[in-house]
C-alpha cells in the first residue's frame, strides 16, 4: 500500500493499481463509460479524466497508475465542464431513445446524463439509423445505441479469446463489427454474452427477455449455476414468479468474475417448461391422471409398506441427485435408510467419480478435488488429461486461456482428440485409448531418470517411494511410444516441463475415469503429483473436474451404499449405533447395492425409486440391459410399482 491524497485527503492505495479504482476504493465516484473492471484500459470516453500535480493537463484516471505521493483533483470547474462536453459529443453520435430500451434503468450512459446534468447535447445529432442486427438466438445488435467505448470487443478478445467483434472502418464510418462483416450467427460466436454483459448500454441485449421487466421491476436473486461443477454464481432477474435473464456476478468472492457461459447465461427456460409437472400423476386403467398430492404420497406410502412386508426393505432402491442441493439429499439417504430400512441408495457418481473417491481416498484421505479452481492463479503448469475443459468447464477454460496468452501459464493436453486447448498447449500427448498408465509411468520414469523429484517431500510426507522406481523403472519413453503411440521427445518434453515447474496442476476428467483400469489412471496422477511434491500449496494439487454441479455434495450427504453422510462406514459397528442413536431408529448393517445391480435383481427388486430429474438412459446401451430399462420405464414413471 501506498499513500495518496485526493481532493486534499490523505489515502491509501494498492501499490501500480489504476488511479480510477484507487478514487473510487477511497470514496470518491469518477465518472467512466469505456472501463470495466477485468478489461484492459483504453482512455476513449475520457469522462474520467482528474487532475494529478505535476502532469500537464488533465489525464484519464483509468489509464495512469498511482505513485507515492500523488496529488490529485477529481472535481474543478473545468473538470466538470470536459466531462460534460464529452457526454454531450458521445450523447450526438446517434438518437438514444430510452423509450423501448431494454436497459433502461440500468444503462450507465443513462445513469452518467442523469447525474451530468445533460439533458440534450449541444453538438447536431447523427439522426443516420443502421438495422439492427438479431441472426443470433440470443444476442440482440443495436448500432444505434453503441457508443463505441469497445468494452464488448476487449470482453470478446480477453475474456474469452474468440475476437469475434472488432472496429470497422474509419471516421464517422466506424462502427462495431461481426467477423468479416457476417451476421453473428454466422460467426464462431459461442453465444457466451461476455460481451454483453460488458455493454455499458442498450447495444447488446437478451433477445429473450425483450419486453419481460425493467430493471426497477425486478426481483434479484443470486445463486449457484446448476449446469457442470463450476459453481459459477449468477444473478438472476424474476418478475412475476418468472425468470426474465441473468448476469455473471461480479462481486468478490464470485470465482467466475461475471463470466458466464451460454448454457449458464441462457438455459434457463426449462425452469418454465410446459413439459414440467405441475402437480402428481397417478397411473389409473393404463392413463396417467393429475392427483393431489395427499392421494399421491398415501399411495406410494401403501405400496412401499407392502412392498416391505412381502419382499423386505433391500427389495427397494433410490437413486439420489447430483443436480439437488445437500439439504435434499441428506433428507432422500435418510429416508431410505430410516423410514425404507435399506441402504440401497446410489447416485450417478457411481458411474463417474468413484475411481477418484477411490484412488484420492486412498492417497489423500478424501475423494475430493485436492485445490479450488481459483488457485490455479499460481499454477506454472497445467496437466489437463482425459478433458475436454472448454466443455466441461467453458468459463474455467477461458481463464486459462487468458493466463497461457498473458505467458503466465503452461499447459500439457493429453487427449487423442484435438480439443480447443491443444493450441494454447506446449506439449500435447495423444495416447492409444487405455494407454494412460504407460504414458503416466513415462512421465515419472523421465522426472526420476533426471533427478527432478521433491526428496524432501518423498521423505517427510510419502511411503512406498522404492516400490514407485521399482514399476515405473520400465517405462522409458522410447517403451511409452511402443505402448501408446506417443514419440518418446513427447513424452520426455512433457516430463521436463512437469517435473521442473515449482507448481504444477493436474486436471482430469471422465477421459481418465471412464475405463475398467480409471482407479489405476487416477492413482497414477496421485504418484506424478507426490512424486513432485505438487500437493498442499497453491496451484497445484490433483483434480477431478465434475461434470455435475453438486456431485460431490451427493457423496458427502451419504448417498452411496456403503456409507453414511461424512464418508462413514455403514458396516462399522460404532457408526451405525451413532447414526441410529441420532435418527432414533434401528439401521441396517447390510452395504447396499449399487444402481448398475439392480436391473440385474429384477426378482429381488420391486422398487426403482428415483430422485432424477433427467430421463433414465442418456446414450446408447446394450441389447440386453435395454430390455430390462423398457420393462422399468414402461410399467412406470418417477416412483416404479
Amino acid at each position: 500500500m501506498i499513500q495518496i491524497i485526493i481532493n486534499g485527503q490523505p489515502c491509501m492505495a494498492k501499490e501500480n493499481s489504476l488511479l480510477l479504482n484507487a478514487c473510487e476504493e477511497n470514496g470518491f465516484n469518477i465518472p467512466h463509460l469505456c472501463h470495466k473492471e477485468g478489461l484492459s484500459s483504453v482512455g476513449v470516453c475520457r469522462l474520467c479524466i482528474v487532475r494529478v500535480k505535476g502532469m500537464k493537463g488533465l489525464v484519464p484516471s483509468c489509464c495512469t497508475v498511482v505513485t507515492e505521493g500523488m496529488e490529485v483533483t477529481t472535481e474543478d470547474e473545468e473538470i466538470c465542464r470536459l466531462r460534460r462536453i464529452n457526454l454531450e459529443m458521445i450523447l450526438a453520435e446517434h438518437e438514444h431513445n430510452c423509450l423501448v430500451c431494454e436497459n433502461s434503468g440500468k444503462c450507465e450512459l443513462q445513469n452518467l446524463a442523469y447525474a451530468l446534468d445533460v439533458s440534450s447535447p449541444r453538438f447536431p445529432v447523427n439522426k443516420k439509423l443502421r438495422p439492427i442486427e438479431e441472426s443470433s438466438e440470443v444476442i440482440a445488435r443495436d448500432p444505434n445505441l453503441c457508443i463505441l467505448c469497445g468494452r464488448c470487443v476487449r470482453a470478446c478478445a480477453e475474456v474469452t479469446d474468440r475476437r469475434i467483434l472488432e472496429f470497422a472502418n474509419r471516421g464517422p464510418e466506424l462502427l462495431i463489427n461481426a467477423g468479416l462483416q457476417e451476421p453473428l450467427a454466422d460467426t464462431d460466436c459461442a453465444s457466451c454474452g461476455a460481451c454483453l454483459q460488458a455493454c455499458p448500454t442498450g447495444a447488446l441485449t437478451v433477445k429473450l427477455a425483450r419486453f419481460q421487466g425493467r430493471s426497477w421491476e425486478v426481483k434479484k436473486v443470486q445463486t449457484t449455476c446448476t449446469h457442470c461443477g463450476g459453481g459459477c454464481q449468477i444473478e438472476f432477474w424474476a418478475k412475476g414468479n418468472r425468470l426474465v435473464r441473468a448476469y455473471g456476478v461480479e462481486k468478490e468472492g464470485a470465482e467466475n468474475r461475471g463470466h458466464l457461459c451460454v448454457k449458464g447465461r441462457f438455459g434457463f427456460d426449462f425452469v418454465h417448461s410446459a413439459d414440467r409437472l405441475s402437480t402428481p400423476l397417478i397411473k389409473k386403467n393404463g392413463q396417467f391422471i393429475a392427483a393431489s398430492w395427499d392421494e399421491a404420497l398415501d399411495r406410494v406410502a401403501e405400496n412401499f409398506q407392502k412392498i416391505k412386508k412381502a419382499h423386505g426393505s433391500d427389495a427397494i432402491g433410490g437413486i439420489a441427485s447430483s443436480k439437488s442441493t445437500n439439504e435434499e439429499n441428506y433428507l432422500f439417504q435418510k429416508f431410505m435408510r430410516a423410514c425404507i430400512g435399506t441402504n440401497n441408495v446410489d447416485f450417478c457418481t457411481r458411474f463417474c467419480h468413484t475411481p477418484s473417491a477411490v484412488a484420492l481416498g486412498r492417497a489423500f484421505g478424501g475423494g475430493a478435488m485436492t485445490n479450488s479452481p481459483a488457485l490455479i492463479e499460481k499454477a506454472e503448469v497445467v496437466l489437463i488429461a482425459g478433458l475436454n475443459l472448454t466443455e466441461m468447464y467453458p468459463v474455467f477454460a477461458d481463464f486459462v486461456k487468458q493466463k497461457v496468452k498473458a505467458g503466465k501459464l503452461k499447459l500439457i493436453v493429453v487427449d487423442p482428440r484435438r480439443i480447443d486447448l491443444v493450441d494454447y498447449s506446449q506439449v500435447w500427448i495423444r495416447p492409444r485409448i487405455g494407454t494412460d498408465i504407460a504414458w503416466i509411468n513415462g512421465l515419472m520414469n523421465v522426472i526420476l531418470n533426471r533427478q527432478l523429484q521433491d526428496d524432501e517431500f518423498i521423505a517427510s510426507r510419502t511411503v512406498g517411494f522404492d516400490d514407485l522406481q521399482a514399476a515405473v523403472k520400465y517405462y522409458t519413453p522410447e517403451n511409452v511410444e511402443a505402448i501408446t503411440g506417443v514419440r518418446a521427445q513427447t513424452i520426455e518434453d512433457a516430463g521436463m516441463l512437469y517435473g521442473n515447474a515449482p507448481r504444477a496442476a493436474i486436471l482430469y476428467g471422465m477421459g481418465v475415469t471412464q475405463h475398467i483400469h480409471g482407479t489405476d489412471n487416477v492413482s497414477g496422477l496421485c504418484n506424478l503429483a507426490l512424486l513432485t511434491g505438487n500437493v498442499g500449496k497453491a496451484g497445484t494439487g490433483v483434480n477431478s473436474i465434475a461434470k455435475q454441479n453438486n456431485g460431490q455434495g451427493a457423496g458427502d450427504m451419504g448417498c452411496l451404499p456403503p456409507i453414511y453422510p461424512g464418508g462413514q462406514p455403514v458396516a462399522d459397528e460404532v457408526v451405525n449405533q451413532k447414526f441410529s442413536k441420532a435418527w432414533g431408529v434401528p439401521l441396517s448393517k447390510n452395504r447396499g447395492l449399487p444402481n448398475r445391480t439392480w436391473f440385474w435383481k429384477r426378482k429381488e427388486s420391486k422398487v426403482f425409486m428415483s430422485w432424477e430429474e433427467t430421463r433414465w438412459a442418456a446414450g446408447p446401451i446394450s441389447g440386453k440391459f435395454k430390455k430390462y430399462l423398457r420393462q422399468w420405464t414402461l410399467s412406470s414413471c418417477r416412483i416404479c410399482f
